[in-house]
């Protein structure tokens, strides 16, 4: 096939666009230098910059890479990363406030609980009456507080006598509520705003009232048994033993057909792993926290961000970050990245995170919520530099590192 550049421009034109192409290599080559040095240059970071000791099992590692240039491509990149043990020390997910709802900056809830490191986790509702909401999955030992959202991304803690075990997956929910009759009707959700024809489920570990409108029904059940139907009367009480049903538009119309003060009612609500052959460790999961997307699967970068219904841009552009991975040790990593900070620190990708954090080992690995909720905690001190300009961002939930055998307290654990 002839060249189409010869065909249009002829012999005499090629002189000036040899010049172009081979400017244009010399530009490639010099990109392929610079991404060689971003990666060359961690594993100088890794042998000149050594992991300090913080605690039992817990490691910390501030570094700087990258310097300042007219755009963010070369950085600077400020650094925090924690390396710890499962077997020295333990890993908890905390709510804000111990409840479903409400915010709390990641000191704070690290402070409560004595924590020696902390980093925040999930994404979550920054507005309105229901804000701290979780925006995925969140289970807080044992107790399923919040449904997955489009089967995005999620880590799973399983506790054991001899440390913890992390794991990592894509999990969906369905949710059943049945009569002793036999009437059945889905569950569209728990402890979040009701939409349109939904119905929810309330939970004690979500508030001490359903924050709810009143436009739906609410019917009120303790040990398996409805003692209240509330129509058009807004937010109910949750029993500390039981729970409570909530529904608008069909959803309502179904409750009001068929629950009845003093009938029996079941609930079942599940989370099934997309990877079927983890299902049995989902299952003895104490922790499980949504994020989303995956970056790490087996050693090599993976972002299922398409899958997980996430924008590119998201993904492409650079934002400061947090995110929990495995090392091939069964060690945990969890690494902040500032951004948002021009001649500070520029934020990093989704593809530059994977790659940084698959340099120091990692074999499994998910994104956390970033931006100004980014922050990383060591021994009662922000050791980053979050980006909003009032400092410490509030947050739904974070991870915390504590020592082995410390108890704790909170409402739910």
């Amino acid at each position: 096939m002839s060249d189409p550049l010869r065909s249009v421009h002829g012999d005499k034109q090629m002189a000036p666009l040899r010049l172009v192409l081979y400017i244009a290599f010399l530009f490639l080559l010099g990109a392929n230098f610079e991404l060689r040095s971003f990666s060359d240059g961690l594993s100088r970071i890794q042998t000149s910059q050594e992991f300090r000791s913080v605690g039992p099992g817990i490691e910390h590692l501030r570094v700087t890479r990258g310097q300042k240039s007219e755009n963010d491509a070369t950085g600077p990149w400020l650094i925090n990363l924690l390396r710890v043990d499962p077997k020295q020390a333990d890993l908890r997910v905390v709510h804000a406030l111990d409840e479903g709802v409400g915010l709390e900056t990641t000191s704070s809830i690290a402070a409560r609980y004595g924590a020696i490191a902390a980093v925040n986790a999930g994404f979550f509702r920054t507005t309105g009456t229901y804000r701290g909401e979780s925006s995925g999955v969140l289970l807080l030992g044992g107790k399923l507080i919040s449904e997955p959202l489009d089967g995005r991304a999620a880590f799973g803690l399983i506790r054991r006598t001899t440390g913890a075990d992390i794991i990592f997956g894509h999990l969906s929910f369905s949710g059943y509520l049945k009569t002793a009759r036999g009437a059945g009707f889905p569950i569209n959700g728990l402890n979040r705003p009701r939409g349109a024809d939904e119905l929810i489920v309330y939970t004690p570990e979500f508030h001490r009232t359903t924050l709810t409108t009143t436009d739906g029904v609410e019917a009120i059940v303790s040990r398996n048994r409805i003692t209240r139907v509330r129509d058009r009367q807004g937010s109910s009480t949750i029993p500390m033993n039981g729970l409570v049903v909530s529904a608008v538009g069909k959803a309502r119309d179904w409750v009001l057909a068929n629950l009845r003060t003093g009938s029996m009612v079941r609930l079942d609500a599940r989370l099934s792993p997309v990877e079927t052959e983890m299902r049995h460790s989902w299952d003895r999961a104490a922790y499980i926290v949504g994020g989303g997307p995956q970056l790490i699967k087996n050693g090599r970068v993976a972002i299922t961000f398409e899958a997980e219904r996430i924008a590119p841009r998201f993904v492409s552009d650079r934002h400061p970050r947090t995110t929990i991975a495995r090392l091939k040790d069964g060690r945990v990593l969890l690494a902040t990245v500032d951004g948002r900070q021009p001649g500070v620190s520029a934020g990093m990708s989704l593809p530059e995170l994977a790659d940084l954090i698959l340099e120091f080992g990692a074999v499994e690995g998910i994104n956390l919520d970033g931006g100004g909720s980014t922050t990383m905690v060591v021994n009662g001190k922000v050791v980053n530099i979050p980006s909003d300009q009032t400092g410490e961002r509030p947050v739904s939930d974070a991870i915390l590192v504590l020592p082995r055998g410390l108890q704790q307290p909170g409402r739910v654990n």
